[in-house]
């Protein structure tokens, strides 16, 4: 059964989810990809400011497909997490709570989260169309002349992801690889 979660995170509303675990989450997310981590974190170099607050929020690895007519989005699959790890553990330290997106992340963004209590969501690929039909809003608040990698506002209601990699650093690609091993 899927464990229903409500943005912003705290340290609390995220410490009992485990690895593997199925999640319903509802409320404000925020979409953010390679072009948009660069400038994030070279403004936060420049002025120490973020385009918004990332104390308990979430971004989402995607650039949304524009939407059709009577569409609040387009396509809004995942893109692959690992590019944003250059750039992951600043936004972490900052508090960045969770991140959504596919793919292994590299040691250094996973010590960040164990460090700081974050949490990596997985969502599923090909399944774009379906994932748009959890946003129930959105518009850009940073870096429109990005386009599709533009930083989105999204409210979403029981956007279905999973638990890959939790605050305590189980990492659901390696439990699944140790399982088969055994097989």
């Amino acid at each position: 059964m899927a464990i229903a979660i409500t943005t912003p995170l705290t340290k609390n509303s995220i410490k009992n989810l485990k690895a593997g675990d199925s999640v319903l989450l509802s409320g404000t997310i925020y979409t953010g990809r390679d072009a948009a981590h660069k400038r994030m974190i070279e403004s936060f170099q420049k002025d120490k400011s973020w385009p918004f607050e990332l104390q308990g929020q979430i971004i989402y690895y995607v650039g949304p497909c524009p939407a059709k007519p009577g569409q609040v989005i387009g396509s809004c699959g995942p893109t692959t997490s690992g590019r944003m790890d250059a750039y992951a553990p600043t936004l972490i330290a900052e508090g960045l709570c969770g991140m959504i997106g596919k793919g292994m992340r590299t040691a250094q963004v996973v010590d960040s989260m164990t460090t700081h209590g974050a949490i990596y969501f997985g969502a599923l690929g090909g399944a774009g169309a379906l994932i748009a039909q959890t946003v129930k809003k959105a518009r850009v608040v940073a870096y429109e002349d990005l386009g599709a990698e533009a930083i989105y506002k999204l409210e979403v209601e029981n956007l279905p992801l999973v638990v890959i990699i939790d605050c305590e650093g189980n990492n659901l690609y390696d439990i699944g690889k140790a399982q088969y091993r055994t097989l």
